[in-house]
């Protein structure tokens, strides 16, 4: 799965530190879904949507 999170987190300026406190995980979690290697729960997908405000599938890309 490809994700748009590094972009996204570009433009709003954020780090992988501050998403992370954010949706509640650790950035090595953030760090896995940028480089898909980490498919993300249900919960966590519509969290870091609702962080940048978009659909979830403006976020995560299926391959």
């Amino acid at each position: 799965m490809k994700t748009r999170i590094k972009e996204l987190r570009a433009r709003d300026n954020l780090t992988q530190v501050e998403l992370a406190k954010r949706v509640g995980v650790r950035r090595e979690t953030i760090v896995f879904l940028e480089k898909g290697k980490y498919n993300p729960s249900l919960k966590l997908a519509y969290d870091i949507s609702k962080v940048f405000n978009i659909k979830i599938e403006e976020v995560f890309i299926l391959e």
